[in-house]
């Protein structure tokens, strides 16, 4: 199975790239499964239910969110109804929505789809994101009823993140981390077979910080002072993510890239 995960969406200028380029990332690459982290997509602070409906159109088979899943108050009630969208697993017991669901693609093999928010380092303390996945993968095992398992691990540190990739390594086709919105560099498959990158970093304007305009956060950082609202950058966006072809029988991962299309960090497709 061709999987492409895409890194969170920051404004505007990352939902044009992704909904001008995924239809023909899917023909070009022979893509069988998309999934993309959402979560700052409107106006660079969660994801609203039109902004949604239009990403699902465009070919995305799969949104995630992050800890901004709610930040715009119609997902609350969007999510319950449409499935294609999966929330962190840990974010709390009575949160709307679903943190994993298992997906079929056009050739009805089945593909589970799980998030999980990190606690080092994060504004809320979130349940333990080891058993949350431990309970997953007990029961949803790789080469039995599903044929391939993609885990966003949202998370602020790397190293919670790269915990979490082997502690499902042989267990899940591949674990990518999201949150930070800057791409790493170690795209790889762990010894068991899972395939890992760190951070797949973010679909948006990298002439920025983290995906806003410069102006106010430089502001804040040299003056200590804040005078507005931080912005999402407007430029030409990168698409970032991270590019796995699985085993059907196994699960588990056979080739692995990192991905950066247009933009300032374009580089060469797979």
């Amino acid at each position: 199975m061709k999987i492409l995960f895409l890194g969170d969406i920051v404004g505007s200028a990352g939902r044009k790239a992704v909904l001008e380029r995924v239809p023909a990332l899917r023909e070009a690459w022979g893509l069988d499964f998309v999934v993309v982290n959402g979560e700052n997509a409107t106006n660079g602070m969660g994801l609203s239910g039109d902004h949604a409906k239009e990403l699902l159109t465009a070919g995305v088979d799969c949104l995630t969110l992050g800890d901004h899943s709610f930040d715009q108050k119609d997902m609350m009630q969007f999510c319950e109804t449409e499935t294609r969208i999966i929330r962190p697993i840990n974010f709390a017991k009575t949160a709307p929505g679903r943190g994993v669901r298992i997906f079929e693609d056009r050739r009805g093999r089945r593909i589970l789809v799980a998030q999980v928010l990190g606690q080092v380092f994060m504004k809320r303390a979130y349940d333990d994101p080891f058993s949350a996945l431990d309970q997953v993968f007990m029961t949803h095992k790789l080469g039995g009823a599903i044929q391939a398992a993609l885990v966003d691990v949202h998370c602020e540190a790397t190293s919670e993140k790269m915990a979490i990739g082997h502690f499902l390594d042989g267990r899940a086709s591949m674990v990518v981390g999201t949150h930070t919105h800057v791409c790493t560099g170690d795209a790889q498959i762990l010894p068991a077979g899972t395939g890992y990158l760190t951070d797949a970093g973010m679909c948006g304007d990298y002439n920025s910080v983290i995906g806003m305009d410069k102006a106010e956060p430089l502001r804040r950082f040299v003056t200590g002072m804040a005078k507005g609202r931080f912005q999402p950058a407007k430029g030409e966006a990168t698409l970032s993510g991270f590019y796995v072809e699985t085993d059907d029988r196994t699960g588990l991962a056979t080739r692995v890239r990192q991905i950066r299309e247009g933009g300032r960090l374009e580089q060469s497709v797979p």
